[in-house]
C-alpha cells in the first residue's frame, strides 16, 4: 500500500477487496472507521497485505458474511435479515476483525425481530410406500401442519391439489393431510414440486430438509421427506 495516498487525500478514493471470492468496493476511510480493527491497521500500512491476480487486496474470509461487516463500517449499526441463521459465523468473523462495537453489539441479547412480529412455521411431510410386488406404484400421504391459522394457506392448498385427489381430510384447524394412489415416481415428484413452489409462493422459505428411509416389512420400503417453511408474520388476527 502507497502511504502516499494518505496525504494525498485520498482516503476516501475507491478500493476493492476480495473476501473469500467475493468483491466490495469500499473506501479506506471506512474500512478505517474503528483504527484498533484489523482493517484499521490493515489499511493503515502495519502490517503486508495480499492481492489477488486482479490487484485487489484479498482476505481469506467468508465473503458472504462479510457484507454485514461493512455495512457496519458504514453505519456504526448491525442490519441483518430477519431469517438470519448464521450469528455465531457472524461473532466468529467480527472476532477476526477485531471490531469492538460489532462485538458488543452480537453480545446483546435484544430480540432480532420487532415485538409486533412472529415466525409462522409450515411443516410438510410425504411418506411415500412401495412395495416389491406393486413397483413402481406407490401410496402417497402427504400431511400439512401450519403452526398459526393461515386459513387462506389452506384454502388455496384445497383448490390447487383437487385435481390430484383420492381423499382429503381435515383434521384440525391447522393441518390437512392427504392421501394419493397408486401413482408412480414421476406424479409423486410432480405433486411434491408443484406443492412446495406453492407454499414458497405465499413468502415462505426453506429452513430445513430431511429424508428418512426404513423398512417396515421385508416386502414394503417407506421414504419420508420432511421440509420446515418459514416467514414473518405480524401480530394480526388471520
Amino acid at each position: 500500500m502507497d502511504n502516499g495516498d494518505w496525504g494525498n487525500g485520498r482516503l476516501t478514493h475507491p478500493v476493492t477487496l476480495n473476501v473469500g471470492g467475493h468483491l466490495y468496493t469500499t473506501s479506506i476511510s471506512t474500512l478505517q472507521r474503528y483504527p484498533d480493527s484489523m482493517l484499521g491497521a490493515m489499511f493503515r500500512g502495519d502490517f503486508p497485505t495480499t492481492r489477488d491476480a486482479q490487484g485487489n487486496y484479498f482476505i481469506d474470509r467468508d465473503g458472504t458474511l462479510f457484507r454485514y461487516i461493512l455495512n457496519f463500517l458504514r453505519t456504526s449499526e448491525l442490519t441483518l435479515p430477519v431469517d438470519f441463521m448464521e450469528m455465531d459465523l457472524l461473532r466468529k468473523e467480527a472476532d477476526f476483525y477485531q471490531i469492538e462495537p460489532l462485538i458488543q453489539c452480537l453480545s446483546d441479547p435484544k430480540p432480532l425481530y420487532p415485538l409486533d412480529t412472529f415466525e409462522q412455521v409450515v411443516e410438510l411431510s410425504s411418506t411415500r410406500k412401495l412395495s416389491k410386488y406393486s413397483n413402481p406404484v406407490a401410496v402417497i400421504i402427504t400431511q400439512l401442519t401450519i403452526t398459526t391459522k393461515v386459513h387462506s394457506l389452506l384454502e388455496g392448498i384445497s383448490n390447487n391439489f383437487t385435481k390430484w385427489n383420492k381423499h382429503m381430510m381435515d383434521t384440525r384447524d391447522c393441518q390437512v393431510s392427504f392421501t394419493f394412489g397408486p401413482c408412480d415416481h414421476h406424479q409423486e415428484v410432480s405433486l411434491r414440486v408443484h406443492l412446495m413452489d406453492y407454499i414458497t409462493k405465499q413468502g415462505f422459505t426453506i429452513r430445513n430438509t430431511r429424508v428418512h428411509h426404513m423398512s417396515e416389512r421385508a416386502n414394503e420400503n417407506t421414504v419420508e421427506h420432511h421440509w420446515t417453511f418459514c416467514r414473518l408474520a405480524y401480530k394480526v388476527e388471520d
